[in-house]
């Protein structure tokens, strides 16, 4: 196991180094004038264009100036925004209420998704199983912010049983809402992945035999079936969370949460270069951390899997 962990790892390093370099050259690279629009409808000064032309590194080659950013990014220098502002300072403002607004919704679907899907799965082709396939998709229909704002207008303003909104400092409390209906459309995908693998393994040779030696339902679905089944949800919720993590703009939005997705949103709107490509690249390095953990997690749940 710790020979695959080393090898994983170093596995991660070219990928970080590639996606950081799309990244970068998609923000600085391809632009032929990255500062446009920072001085409003007029054309910048060319005293200012040079300096802050000189500030990132942009008169240099791309791959010099590419290296230069990397360098600075593994040792946790960030660089600052086109006013000064140090994107590391932001950052470790921000994402510890993303991280709890992403943890808080992968509960949810661990919690709501698997129980519905387990319910689903053991009573196939009755009405519970119909009324979690039509319920999940009509969830999934539903786009998030019309959830968001139907949620945030009735259990947050009108019956006042959550935060119709968040503070700046993002308490797990404020959170519990915007954290469900980040997770809503997840939650129902989870139902039925689950759903379905329940169904093909409660039909699978193991489950009879274990029934014919006598063990009560609840032991075979407990320990044989759901840990069998959990392979593949585990395998969506390490993806999903780096997904949630990245992507919580509108669920941040609607409910004023001050996180990372709303910092990328504020930092595309105002062309800060800097901010994007620092956070962007901080989403890939923890999806590649998250994946990681899966992966080892994979040996736990079933035996068959032999990392050397």
């Amino acid at each position: 196991m710790g020979a695959y962990v080393i090898r994983r790892i170093l596995q991660i390093i070219p990928v970080v180094i590639g996606t950081t370099f799309l990244i970068y050259l998609m923000v600085w690279g391809l632009q032929s004038d990255p500062f446009v629009g920072r001085c409003g409808e007029r054309a910048c000064p060319e005293a200012y264009v040079q300096m802050m032309r000189a500030k990132y590194n942009l008169d240099d080659p791309l791959l010099i100036s590419y290296a230069k950013y990397f360098l600075n990014l593994i040792t946790g220098d960030f660089g600052t925004t086109f006013s000064g502002i140090d994107v590391t300072d932001q950052i470790k403002n921000r994402f510890p209420t993303t991280f709890r607004l992403t943890i808080i919704a992968i509960v949810f679907e661990a919690l709501i998704g698997i129980a519905a899907g387990v319910w689903a799965g053991l009573r196939r082709g009755k009405f519970i199983d119909s009324l979690v396939l039509v319920s999940t998709l009509v969830v999934i229909s539903i786009p998030v912010f019309v959830i968001g704002r139907v949620l945030q207008l009735y259990l947050g303003m009108q019956w006042q049983l959550f935060p119709a909104t968040a503070s700046p400092e993002g308490k797990w409390s404020e959170l519990i809402l915007p954290g469900f209906v980040l997770g809503s459309a997840s939650i129902a995908y989870v139902a039925r992945l689950v759903r379905n693998s329940i169904a093909e393994n409660m039909r699978a040779d193991y489950v009879r035999a274990a029934t014919a030696k006598g063990l009560t339902q609840t032991r075979v679905v407990g320990v044989h079936v759901l840990r069998n089944s959990m392979l593949p949800v585990v395998t969506f919720l390490g993806t999903d969370f780096g997904a949630l993590l990245g992507g919580a703009i509108v669920t941040e939005g609607i409910f004023n949460v001050s996180g990372l997705g709303g910092m990328v949103f504020g930092a595309l709107n105002g062309r800060e270069g800097q901010t994007v490509t620092s956070v962007v690249a901080l989403f890939v390095l923890v999806y590649l951390l998250v994946n990681l953990a899966v992966d080892i997690l994979y040996a736990w749940l079933d035996p068959r899997i032999r990392y050397e």
